[in-house]
């Protein structure tokens, strides 16, 4: 048999797999550079300029917008995560307990705290416990109703991450602390509880930054002027200003925060995950 009378393989017709995949991330990238020229031609920026970016009345909230708004908000959203940490660490101790009504109560206590909006907690407490325990005041005025009522919606998050990680831990470790003659709570305090925060440590940083946005509903409590955080405090210089600049710086500020919360949280997550491999 010769060389002539070999057969021809028959060339394969179309792309490969490799270029069909670029072929379609330049028409994606194609379509989405259309749709941002198309957006900004289509909006009519010197409104939204009159409307949201007025430099004389951005000027005129500073520094209270930083020195009152944005530190109260911080005030409320760190003593919010401090009561829901201590909170949920005790919630999510009874959910691991081995007595049923601690577990009972933990469960109902996740799945009230975890259905409710949050802002139906604040209402709760500015509005129902007075009721209910007339003459009684919440210590720390509204600080303290703040930090309450955040702590209880964030208590039923954080304890369900908590003990997600305790449950993490490899049971080996406390085994090998009862063999050194720990007790379980001494175990549980000293060895694994340790353990568990460095696990749980980006989810409950980005569970600050939740609160830190949900410190906004502080409004349904009837704060002062004083007491004000960033989206009360914009809220009202845009009602007072008929523009809505104020608005736009408060957004400005919340971001000062999260944006580095956020760069925080994925840094963590980047090095569990390398000291998992």
């Amino acid at each position: 048999m010769t060389a002539a009378d070999t057969p021809v393989q028959p060339r394969r017709k179309g792309l490969t797999r490799r270029q069909k995949r670029s072929v379609s991330r330049g028409v994606q990238y194609v379509v989405f550079v259309a749709l941002v020229i198309a957006f900004a031609v289509s909006a009519d920026w010197g409104r939204l300029k009159n409307q949201f970016a007025q430099g004389d009345i951005a000027r005129q909230m500073f520094p209270d917008v930083i020195t009152l708004a944005l530190k109260n908000t911080v005030l409320y959203t760190l003593s919010g995560f401090v009561v829901g940490l201590v909170l949920g660490m005790v919630i999510a101790l009874m959910r691991l307990s081995s007595v049923g009504p601690y577990r009972w109560f933990a469960g109902v206590y996740i799945e009230i705290f975890r259905g409710l909006p949050a802002l139906l907690i604040f209402i709760f407490i500015g509005v129902a416990v007075p009721l209910a325990f007339p003459g009684t005041e919440i210590v720390g005025g509204t600080y303290g109703k703040v930090a309450l009522a955040l702590g209880l919606v964030a208590a039923a998050y954080m304890a369900e991450t908590i003990r997600a990680g305790i449950q993490a831990v490899p049971k080996g470790q406390m085994e090998a602390a009862r063999s050194l003659g720990f007790s379980p709570a001494r175990a549980m305090v000293s060895i694994i509880v340790p353990q568990a925060f460095r696990i749980i440590l980006p989810p409950l940083t980005n569970e600050l930054v939740l609160l830190f946005k949900d410190s906004s509903l502080v409004l349904f409590l009837g704060v002062t002027l004083e007491e004000r955080e960033l989206s009360k405090y914009g809220r009202d210089l845009a009602s007072t200003t008929a523009n809505s600049t104020p608005i736009l710086v408060a957004g400005l500020c919340y971001l000062l925060v999260t944006i580095p919360l956020g760069f925080v949280v994925r840094r963590m997550e980047a090095k569990a995950q390398e000291a998992v491999k």
